[in-house]
C-alpha cells in the first residue's frame, strides 16, 4: 500500500521554481507598467498645455471674454449647493450637502463633496452660422437673473437671444430648459450637437476601485433599456437615448433628454494620479424645429441610492452595480433587505455584517453537512482505494479510474455531490463582490481599525509598493488569508493525489490559492474580506462539530458496509461515464493491436 507522504522534495523544488518564474514576471510588468504610466503622465501634462492654448484661444474669439465679464450665480436646497457660470451659462459648480469626500491628507472623509468643481465639467450646444462658422454656447458670455428657485441665463447671439433656464428641484434634481429667439435668422441647421467633457474626481479612499466604477451610463428605447460602458469608445448611433450619465462608485451625474439625444458617441480615459480618475467626453445631438433650439433637459446629480434611483422611474437603479440576472436580484431581494433589517437594531455595520454571514451559514448547513458527510465517507473507504491503486500500479489508468469508481459506486458515495457547496458558493461570492463595494449604506461606515467598509483597511503602511499588492497590507485581508489556509489544511485530508506521473499535486494548488487571494483582497473593500474571514471561521468550526459531535465514523463505516450488500442502481451520470470509459478502453485496445500488426 502506497502512502501519501505530502509534497516530496522534487514537488518543493518544483513550486520554487515556479514561485520564482511568478514573481519574476510580476516585477517585470510592474516596471513596464511604471514606465507606461511615467509616458502617460507626460502626455497628459502635454494635452492640459494644449487644452490651455485651445481655451485662450476660444476666448479670444469673444472680446467680452475677459475675468471681469464673467459673473456667477446660485442656487440651494437641503440637497444641493449649485452654481452657474455666465461663461457657457452652464453649471460650474455642484456640492452634496449630506454627504463628504474622503481627504487623503488626513485619511477621514471630511471634505465637501463636489461633483463638479474646478472646471471638471464643461458642456454646451454647437452649431454652424449661415457662413459655416462654428458657434458653440460654451463660448458665449451669458447674463445671471435669479428668481426663487431659479436661474435664468441669457445670451446675445448676433441679435438672436439664448436663454438657459435652471429650476432646482427636491430629489437632487435641477431642470433645464432650452430657448431661443431668432435663431434662424442666424443658423440654417436643423440639429444642434451637444458636447459635454467631464473629468471624474476622486472621492473615495481606493483609487483603483473607484476608477473601475466610472464610466458610461444610458437608457434608450423609451427608458426600458439600459447599458453601460466602461471601454475606451463608446458608440450608440442608432439608439435615441433617453439619458446619459457618468457614474461613479456611489454618485452619478445625469442629464436627461426630454426628446433625446441621436447618434450619441463618447470616448473616456483613465487619468494614472492626482485629483481626477477618468477624462469622458460625450456628443449626441438634439433636434431644432425651424432652426430654432427649443428643448426640455433635467440634470440629476444623485447619490446611488437604490430607493432613492427606483422613485424617479427612469431606470435610473440599472446604474447601481449589483451584477446581472439573479446575481442582482439576490443583492436587491436578500442581502440590502437582510442588511437594513439588522442594521434596524441599533448594531454598528460590522457586526451587522458579523450576523449576516451568520444567517447564510445557517442556510447553507444542511448543503455544509453533505459535504462533510461525504468527506468522512472518502475517509472510511480511502485504504480501499489505497489498496486498489497499490494493486494497479502497472496497469492502464483508464481501468484503475474504473477499479476507484467501482469502490465509490459500492460505498454509496457520490463523488458529484461535493460540487454541490462550490457551485453554491460562487453566485455569493460574486454577489457580495458586487454588494460591499456598492452599498451606500455601507460608505464611511467603520469597524475596528478599518475606517471605510468599502474601502481597504491600510493599517500596515509599507515604505515601498509590492506589485499587485501596492503599498500597504490589509489586516482584514490577512486574517482572512490565514483562515482560508487553515480550512485547506483540515479539508485536503481526503483528497485524492493524482495517480499518474507528471500530474500536477492539488493540495500544493490549493495551498497556493489562499495566496493569491491575498493579492485579491488587499486592495478590495474591507467589508468583503471580514464577511470571508467570519464565514471560513465559521467553517472551521462547523468541521470541528461535525467531526467530533455529529458524525461517527464507525457508524458510517457500517453504512458503507450496508450499501456494498444492496444490489445498485446504476444512475444515469454513472452509466454514462462508464459507457464513455468502456468506449476509450476499447479505442485504446484497438489501436494497441494496430501498433502491434506494424
Amino acid at each position: 500500500m502506497q502512502e501519501n507522504k505530502g509534497i516530496d522534495k522534487s514537488q518543493m523544488i518544483s513550486f520554487a521554481v515556479l514561485c520564482l518564474v511568478l514573481f519574476g514576471f510580476m516585477f517585470y510588468f510592474q516596471n513596464k507598467q511604471s514606465k507606461e504610466e511615467q509616458v502617460k503622465a507626460q502626455e497628459q501634462k502635454i494635452e492640459q498645455v494644449k487644452n490651455a492654448v485651445k481655451q485662450t484661444q476660444a476666448n479670444n474669439i469673444n472680446p467680452n471674454v475677459t475675468p471681469s465679464a464673467i459673473q456667477t450665480a446660485s442656487l440651494k436646497n437641503k440637497e444641493l449647493n449649485v452654481e452657474f457660470s455666465s461663461l457657457g451659462g452652464q453649471v460650474s459648480k455642484v456640492q452634496l450637502s449630506e454627504y463628504k469626500a474622503y481627504d487623503h491628507k488626513t485619511d477621514k472623509a471630511d471634505l465637501p463633496l463636489y461633483l463638479i468643481d474646478k472646471k471638471n465639467s464643461n458642456y454646451g450646444f454647437q452649431f454652424k452660422d449661415k457662413t459655416g462658422k462654428v458657434i458653440n454656447t460654451k463660448d458665449l458670455v451669458f447674463t445671471p437673473a435669479v428668481n426663487g428657485n431659479a436661474v435664468t441665463m441669457t445670451a446675445d447671439l448676433n441679435g438672436a437671444v439664448i436663454q438657459f433656464i435652471y429650476t432646482l428641484l427636491p430629489k437632487y434634481t435641477l431642470d433645464f430648459k432650452v430657448r431661443t429667439k431668432g435663431l434662424a435668422a442666424v443658423t440654417s441647421d436643423n440639429k444642434a450637437d451637444f458636447i459635454w467633457d467631464y473629468s471624474v474626481r476622486n472621492l473615495e479612499k481606493g483609487r483603483a476601485q473607484e476608477q473601475s466604477h466610472s464610466e458610461f451610463s444610458y437608457a434608450f428605447n423609451n427608458y426600458k433599456d439600459y447599458d453601460y460602458d466602461g471601454r475606451t469608445e463608446m458608440s450608440e448611433e442608432k439608439e435615441t437615448l433617453n439619458w446619459i450619465g457618468v457614474k461613479q462608485q456611489f454618485f452619478s451625474s445625469v442629464i436627461e433628454a426630454k426628446n433625446g439625444f441621436t447618434q450619441s458617441k463618447g470616448n473616456q480615459e483613465a487619468i494614472e494620479e492626482g485629483e481626477y480618475l477618468k477624462k469622458l467626453n460625450f456628443e449626441g445631438f438634439v433636434q431644432m424645429t425651424g432652426s430654432e433650439l427649443n428643448q426640455d433637459f433635467t440634470w440629476y446629480f444623485m447619490p446611488l441610492d437604490l430607493p432613492l434611483l427606483k422613485s424617479y422611474d427612469k431606470n435610473f437603479d440599472e446604474i447601481l452595480p449589483l451584477g446581472w440576472s439573479f446575481i442582482g436580484w439576490m443583492n436587491r431581494g436578500f442581502f440590502m433587505p437582510m442588511y437594513n433589517l439588522i442594521a434596524g437594531w441599533g448594531l454598528t455595520a460590522g457586526w451587522v455584517i458579523f450576523l449576516m454571514t451568520i444567517i447564510v451559514k445557517l442556510i447553507l448547513s444542511p448543503i455544509m453537512y453533505k459535504q462533510h458527510k461525504l468527506s468522512a465517507m472518502m475517509k472510511v473507504i480511502r485504504p480501499e482505494i489505497d489498496e486498489v491503486n497499490a494493486k494497479l500500479k502497472d496497469a492502464d489508468p483508464m481501468k484503475k479510474q474504473q477499479a476507484t469508481m467501482e469502490i465509490y459506486r459500492k460505498a454509496g458515495v457520490n463523488q458529484m455531490a461535493g460540487c454541490l457547496p462550490a457551485l453554491v458558493q460562487i453566485p455569493i461570492f460574486y454577489a457580495l463582490f458586487r454588494f460591499f463595494p456598492n452599498f451606500i449604506d455601507l460608505r464611511g461606515q467603520g469597524f475596528w481599525f478599518a475606517k471605510d467598509l468599502t474601502a481597504y483597511d491600510d493599517l500596515i503602511k509599507l515604505p515601498f509598493k509590492i506589485p499587485f499588492l501596492g503599498d500597504h497590507l490589509s489586516v482584514f485581508a490577512l486574517a482572512c488569508t490565514i483562515v482560508i489556509l487553515i480550512y485547506t489544511v483540515m479539508t485536503s485530508g481526503n483528497m485524492q493525489q493524482p495517480q499518474q506521473e507528471g500530474m500536477p499535486n492539488m493540495k500544493v494548488l490549493m495551498y497556493i490559492f489562499p495566496i493569491t487571494f491575498l493579492f485579491f483582497l488587499n486592495t478590495s473593500a474591507s467589508g468583503l474580506s471580514w464577511y470571508y474571514f467570519v464565514s471560513n471561521a465559521i467553517n472551521i468550526l462547523i468541521i470541528l462539530v461535525i467531526k467530533y459531535v455529529i458524525l461517527d465514523e464507525k457508524k458510517i463505516h457500517a453504512q458503507i458496509q450496508a450499501n456494498k450488500e444492496k444490489p445498485k442502481s446504476e444512475g444515469k451520470f454513472q452509466k454514462k461515464m462508464r459507457e464513455m470509459m468502456e468506449k476509450a478502453q476499447d479505442q485504446q485496445k484497438i489501436q494497441e493491436q494496430q501498433r502491434k500488426k506494424k
